[in-house]
């Protein structure tokens, strides 16, 4: 295990953006996006990262891209830093396994979020209304329920430390224009389809996920990250028991944690103990040795 990476500051590269995980730098022609060990929930940074964290993002996000080359491109210009420009190479020790080279892409305003069960903040919605983000679904669904077919829920990009909200394909056509909110639409649902049957196969159950996508060239490509335990549910097949939550290979163990704290959901984050911290990060090598076969 290495020492963990909370932020980065490299001297002589152009920081741009700092969000709840990754460090964007602008290098000219491209960005470098190093994926660090920072870990959010509820849109809260915790004050203890996990340590390696941003290397299996970054080995779950490289293997998903290159299994979904035929249905959109994606931003990758390379993960090996020998390839990196050489105002990079004085940090390659640390950006090596958690960094991308990527295209300067132009993000769409809202993220694609497609939902294959009902769980999370689907469930809550479904128990109240009978419906998830607007969408009508049969009576008499359970919790962990999968769904007769996934379904697309957009939501707005929200600005670090606060909460995104849900949108209508309709909203997301006002701030995205129409013909790119279908091609998004599309190709979230195709992707998650792929994903979902390639998971399987690998015991494992994907039972939502967010993509980000962007324009460049004039194209839509798919942008950020790519099915990882930071924007997915990933539950274990042979643990399945609608009915209820299920056990998880994400995020999820970590926000089960804070739900039984008396927190607010808001800044400062509690102190996490050693025990959740270590058990956060086997979680997602787990999935990331299931998934790719890879260890880091």
């Amino acid at each position: 295990m290495s020492q963990p990476v909370k932020q980065t500051d490299f001297p002589g590269l152009k920081l741009v953006n700092r969000g709840k995980v990754r460090d964007i730098y602008d290098l000219g022609d491209a960005l470098l996006m190093v994926t660090s060990d920072r870990i959010s929930a509820f849109d809260v940074i915790m004050d203890e990262p996990i340590p390696d964290k941003g290397k299996v993002l970054t080995q779950i996000s490289k293997f998903w891209f290159s299994q979904m080359e035929d249905i959109i491109p994606n931003h990758i210009i390379s993960t090996d830093v020998a390839d990196y420009p050489a105002a990079c190479q004085p940090y390659a020790e640390l950006l090596a396994g958690r960094s991308m080279l990527v295209k300067k892409a132009e993000p769409l305003a809202a993220e694609c979020i497609v939902r294959g069960y009902v769980s999370g903040s689907g469930w809550k919605d479904y128990k109240a209304t009978g419906s998830i983000c607007g969408i009508k679904l049969p009576e008499g669904l359970k919790e962990s329920d999968r769904l007769a077919e996934p379904i697309f829920t957009p939501s707005t990009k929200a600005e670090l430390g606060t909460h995104d909200e849900n949108i209508s394909f309709d909203e997301m056509v006002k701030v995205c224009g129409k013909e790119l909110a279908e091609q998004a639409r599309e190709a979230t649902i195709r992707i998650y389809c792929r994903a979902r049957e390639i998971a399987d196969q690998k015991g494992i159950i994907i039972a939502d996920t967010k993509f980000e996508f962007g324009v460049y060239e004039g194209k839509l490509i798919i942008i950020d990250e790519c099915l990882t335990p930071d924007s997915s549910r990933f539950w274990p097949k042979d643990q399945y028991q609608p009915g209820g939550p299920q056990p998880s290979f994400d995020k999820q163990f970590l926000r089960d944690y804070l739900e039984t704290l008396d927190w607010d959901k808001t800044a400062p984050a509690p102190p996490l103990p050693e025990e959740i911290v270590t058990k956060t990060g086997e979680k997602y090598k787990e999935a990331l040795f299931k998934l790719a076969g890879i260890t880091v």
